[in-house]
């Protein structure tokens, strides 16, 4: 008897429950994920200590991406799902075929292209890590004006030409890692992180003097595991962290980070320099850090 009632009360119910209607379930996750909520990450990755202990970042690489609010994660697979899916108030971009795609932000990662592909005017963050691009031009951004990031980390990148950057006026992070750089190109002015770590063949006479002199919202800076033998010349004020470390640099001067001829000048900003693995004894230049709140790491006797 109480199984034949259990039985009729579920008949009873079960019409009650219905599912969302399909239109209104899509509608709503390309809503959460295809607006400014997104966060501008679009593959995480840690800008600040990406390659720590001499990991590359192959070895770190993850594939998920965040939205800033909810701290809900999105996996790869799981966008391009989305993507997919064929709803007409979904504007898809024509990068999808070979590039992974959400709002402004576009992932071409390990696609094999030797050259940049078409990218909608609208692009604001492009990752074209792991590729076999070998040379970068102004023609490659000429129609996109609003970039903020560009990482090209890992490709075969041996040539920049004069003014590729110049006219992206907006542009705020510059990721040239893992390359074949052998001097460092002319830099917008507006960038607050530069990373040409493990490029190897990058020696100081490939930066030129006023490289970084302009760049007065730049804060990170990222030039280790080069082939640099000075520490680069007239480094703006605004730099947090500075990465030189295993480089040939064999000796500073006491201009190089303070001021010879101002002895109560303070560097406040500097939270982090390395220079550990460079021939440099730190030790024997006391003076060359008198301006600094914390010593650099590296050798000191």
């Amino acid at each position: 008897m109480k199984t034949l009632q259990s039985t009729l009360l579920l008949f009873l119910f079960v019409p009650l429950i219905k599912p969302a209607p399909p239109s209104q379930q899509d509608s709503r996750i390309i809503y959460d994920y295809g607006t400014d909520n997104l966060e501008e990450t679009f593959f995480s990755q840690d800008y600040e200590d990406k390659y720590l202990d001499g990991k590359s970042t192959k070895e770190k690489e993850t594939m998920k991406i965040h939205r800033t609010e909810s701290g809900t994660t999105l996996k790869r697979d799981t966008i391009i799902s989305l993507l997919d899916r064929k709803s007409t108030n979904t504007k898809i971009p024509t990068c999808l075929h070979v590039c992974t795609c959400v709002a402004d932000s576009l992932a071409c990662q390990k696609i094999s292209i030797n050259a940049l592909i078409f990218l909608p005017k609208e692009s604001a963050y492009l990752y074209a890590r792991f590729n076999k691009i070998k040379k970068l031009t102004a023609k490659d951004f000429a129609d996109i004006p609003n970039l903020r990031r560009l990482d090209f980390t890992g490709n075969l990148i041996e040539d920049i030409e004069d003014g590729t950057f110049s006219k992206l006026s907006l542009l705020e992070e510059l990721t040239l890692a893992e390359n074949q750089l052998l001097k460092l190109p002319v830099l917008p002015p507006k960038l607050t992180l530069f990373n040409a770590k493990y490029n190897k063949k990058i020696k100081s006479r490939g930066i030129k003097a006023n490289a970084f002199k302009k760049l007065n919202n730049l804060s990170f800076l990222y030039l280790d595991h080069n082939s640099l033998e000075s520490v680069p010349l007239n480094l703006p004020e605004s730099l947090r962290v500075i990465h030189l470390q295993f480089n040939n640099i064999t000796s500073i001067t006491d201009d190089t980070f303070c001021k010879a001829n101002d002895t109560s000048y303070i560097r406040d900003r500097i939270e982090e320099i390395r220079l550990e693995g460079n021939p440099i004894i730190l030790g024997k230049h006391p003076n060359s850090f008198i301006c600094l709140k914390r010593l650099p790491v590296g050798s000191y006797i």
